[in-house]
């Protein structure tokens, strides 16, 4: 990423952590509780009020299952259709399961992505 700047960040962070906190299914007050932060503090920074430190990175990451650079990571396109359904078959799975599928999805769009 060059020329970024902190509006920017803020912004791929407030959407990345409603886009993996919505995957869950979990409302802010459940990821607050995960984190052990107040349900305010977590809503400034999904409002693009509040900022976080690097230990408040890590916890995130570590409560919605993905690594700190993901929370930084422009999202990718892929239709709404689709990840229902995907959504929908990984509700049956192991969570080992489902996080194997899911690296291995994101791979696949990766290679899509590539060849378009």
């Amino acid at each position: 990423m060059s020329n970024i700047d902190e509006t920017r960040l803020r912004s791929l962070l407030s959407q990345n952590i409603k886009r993996y906190r919505k995957r869950k299914g979990w409302s802010q007050a459940k990821l607050a509780e995960k984190m052990d932060i107040s349900t305010n503090y977590l809503s400034d920074i999904e409002t693009k009020r509040g900022w976080v430190s690097p230990f408040s990175l890590a916890k995130l990451a570590n409560a919605l299952e993905i690594e700190v650079f993901e929370l930084f990571k422009p999202e990718e396109t892929v239709s709404k259709d689709i990840f229902l359904i995907v959504n929908k078959c990984l509700n049956d799975f192991s969570t080992s399961m489902k996080i194997s599928f899911d690296r291995a999805l994101e791979d696949s769009m990766h290679k899509i992505q590539k060849n378009l």
